[in-house]
């Protein structure tokens, strides 16, 4: 049940996937557009405004698991000099966008935050608390956006760099299923977890020496929150570095 604890939370959440996936689809947009395609922008694409990328399941996805996608923006690779090489550069700019202002956030995130250790008790600390707490939101859904989005499993931007190291007719045979790919991750985000955690009661398999190490590829949600997670305190550890953030 949401609380009035919960609102602020959830309202900066909301708040912060929209900015994330509108900067995601327009890195990719720009990106595109600079090497010679203009489909996303006659289309409308080369946009920051999120309700024009908003996919609703993968919206509802970053809400709830901190992960998702957006609407893949339309690319015509024919307009790019060289194909292969500028298809693989516009996938890459989306999540590395996304990398790029989670570091970005977290020094921010680390600054507010010694700032608000300062003004304890004082008329700022409401303020100073809010921002931190976007912060620390919107930084952790960037990554979460970044790296989910570079797994190499069709729609992702991850099987689109693909394109650069498979042959082509192997490619596109992988491609040609991307909707059915779809529609079998989202069950595994979802249900892989309960049948990972069905799988360990069972006592013959929690004691098996090497059998529960790989029957985590069952749960992908976990397995990618723990990668999203230590790449978020990689960043700030980083940023601690500097004596005043310590």
């Amino acid at each position: 049940m949401l609380s009035l604890q919960n609102i602020p939370e959830l309202i900066f959440s909301v708040m912060a996937i929209f900015i994330s996936l509108s900067i995601h689809e327009y890195a990719h947009a720009l990106t595109a557009y600079k090497l010679g395609d203009e489909t996303a922008k006659n289309q409308g694409r080369l946009s920051l405004n999120p309700i024009k990328h908003l996919d609703p399941v993968g919206a509802v996805f970053m809400l709830l698991f901190r992960f998702g996608w957006a609407k893949p923006v339309p690319i015509d690779p024919r307009n790019f000099k060289k194909p292969k090489r500028d298809f693989a550069l516009v996938a890459i700019a989306g999540p590395l966008s996304n990398i790029i202002t989670a570091f970005i956030s977290t020094f921010l995130f680390l600054s507010f935050y010694k700032l608000l250790v300062l003004n304890v008790g004082t008329p700022a600390e409401t303020i100073l608390y809010n921002t931190c707490l976007f912060l620390s939101i919107f930084s952790s859904l960037n990554v979460g956006l970044g790296v989910f989005n570079l797994i190499p499993i069709p729609p992702f931007d991850g099987s689109r760099i693909l394109n650069v190291v498979l042959p082509e007719k192997l490619y596109f045979k992988v491609m040609k299923y991307e909707r059915q790919i779809y529609f079998v991750v989202i069950g595994w985000m979802f249900f892989g977890t309960y049948l990972y955690q069905g799988l360990m009661s069972l006592s013959f398999i929690a004691n098996a020496p090497v059998l529960p190490y790989v029957l985590r590829v069952f749960d992908l949600s976990g397995l990618i929150g723990e990668a999203i997670s230590a790449i978020y305190n990689a960043m700030i550890s980083f940023w601690r570095l500097i004596p005043f953030l310590k």
